[in-house]
């Protein structure tokens, strides 16, 4: 079995757990609904951010030395790193040219994807997590299981008692407002105590210069405002040509991630503050050769809203760490095969394929397809087990005879009514572990319609 239907399967043990997540993701799917309903241009403003980032994409390399040359006209300090290794070497030695030993970090998935928290701890940094959902997983030693929401795999009464050990909080107290108080009270002595603050960047701006960082806690700017020295990481793709551009992805991100109008602090970053360091790192690992693959640029776009988790329904009852991956999800599930297409083969099909990840995609990425697409260089490859190229070949040949079919369904029909139960639920009868089969209908679609038909 396949590392994301395995680990899926560990995560519906829990059913009340896989209903709750089920539930709370579809709610923000439905929040995000109604926002996006509420904007008339809706689609139109999906289209535009598509083509912005679409002439991007085409234009990287100009527009990311327009920012570097603004930006050091502005006092910032530009570095640029080709992979994860080196940019956790540039972070150190930013931390090490100012002597300090606390680090306190926004939510930043470029930073996971870098291995930045681990690599730091080894060198004797103590690195803190400030948004809230990421400390609790911090404190968890766990991986974001969502993007936009990293513990939304855990209940209230969870985070108690891991307050409760680690911040001594009242046992038994999980009170969303008591526990939300605790944290605050616990963050703001680190944010007091950091040298230096690391963001991730949500948009720069070529044209100015300038980063722009996206938050609901504040945690960011708390942390550049205290810190002496602030640190921003960021993709290349997360480049954008002007601040016009702006407009149109912040109208999109808070709508498509959460159903908010707005993310409550849109921050801009332009130049240092007085006595104070701006660095900012451009990284690359792996996204230039990612640009040259024709078939898979398109989910470069990705803005980092989370929507088409909420949506997916295999996403929804798996769990985000079933996937194995920093993204998970639909769009994880495109991004990840790129560079480790062996290890994550899949990935691609823990999808049912069927294209809500692509409707609600603000930039209008073609997920469903991209997924569609990798299934057939899997297996052009070979790299697809053998249990599957033997099932998809037989499948092929049911589906392209009608003869066969009939005859198939008939059978079908007539074993699920008559057979002895084990020889339908059975080992080799995935499906029938977690549920139960349909009742057979007497007939099929097919001889239905025949007899109705007008």
């Amino acid at each position: 079995m396949m590392a994301h239907a395995k680990n899926a399967g560990k995560f519906l043990q829990d059913d009340r757990r896989s209903d709750w997540q089920d539930k709370a993701l579809w709610a923000v799917r439905q929040k995000r609904d109604i926002a996006a309903g509420q904007v008339k241009e809706w689609e139109k403003l999906r289209e535009q951010a598509s083509q912005i980032k679409e002439h991007t994409l085409s234009n990287l390399d100009g527009y990311l030395l327009d920012f570097e040359e603004i930006a050091l006209q502005n006092g910032v300090k530009v570095h640029w790193a080709t992979d994860a290794e080196e940019f956790n070497k540039t972070v150190l030695q930013i931390i090490r040219a100012k002597n300090a030993k606390k680090v306190v970090k926004s939510k930043s998935m470029l930073t996971e994807e870098c291995g930045l928290n681990p690599f730091l701890e080894k060198q004797g940094i103590e690195i803190t997590d400030t948004d809230l959902g990421e400390r609790i997983i911090q404190f968890r030693k766990e991986p974001p299981s969502h993007i936009v929401l990293p513990a939304i795999h855990l209940k209230k009464e969870e985070v108690g008692e891991l307050f409760h050990e680690k911040l001594h909080t009242e046992k038994g107290n999980s009170d969303p407002t008591y526990l939300t108080g605790a944290a605050r009270k616990h963050l703001r002595k680190k944010f007091l105590e950091a040298d230096v603050a690391i963001t991730g960047v949500n948009f720069a701006v070529a044209e100015s210069g300038t980063v722009v960082v996206c938050t609901n806690e504040g945690n960011a700017d708390m942390g550049v405002q205290a810190a002496k020295v602030q640190v921003h990481c960021m993709g290349i793709e997360k480049i954008i040509p002007k601040t016009e551009d702006l407009s149109v992805f912040i109208r999109l991100l808070a709508r498509s991630a959460t159903g908010q109008s707005i993310t409550t602090y849109t921050s801009h970053y332009r130049k240092p503050k007085p006595r104070g360091e701006m660095h900012v790192i451009i990284v690359d690992n792996g996204r230039s050769s990612h640009l040259g693959i024709t078939a898979h640029r398109n989910s470069l776009k990705c803005i980092r809203c989370g929507a088409c988790m909420n949506t997916c329904p295999v996403f929804r009852r798996s769990g985000g760490h079933s996937y194995g991956s920093v993204i998970p999800g639909p769009i994880g599930s495109i991004l990840a095969p790129v560079h480790r297409t062996k290890e994550k083969k899949d990935l691609p099909f823990a999808s049912s394929l069927c294209g809500s990840c692509s409707n609600v995609c603000p930039v209008k990425i073609d997920i469903h397809e991209q997924l569609y697409n990798w299934r057939q260089e899997l297996n052009e490859k070979k790299l697809l087990s053998t249990t599957k190229v033997v099932s998809l070949r037989i499948a092929g040949k049911l589906l392209s005879s009608n003869r066969l079919y009939n005859f198939s369904g008939k059978t079908a029909r007539w074993a699920l009514r008559h057979m002895p139960r084990k020889v339908i639920y059975n080992n080799l009868n995935v499906w029938g572990k977690g549920r139960e089969l349909p009742e057979p209908p007497e007939e099929s679609f097919k001889e239905w319609w025949n007899k109705n038909k007008k």
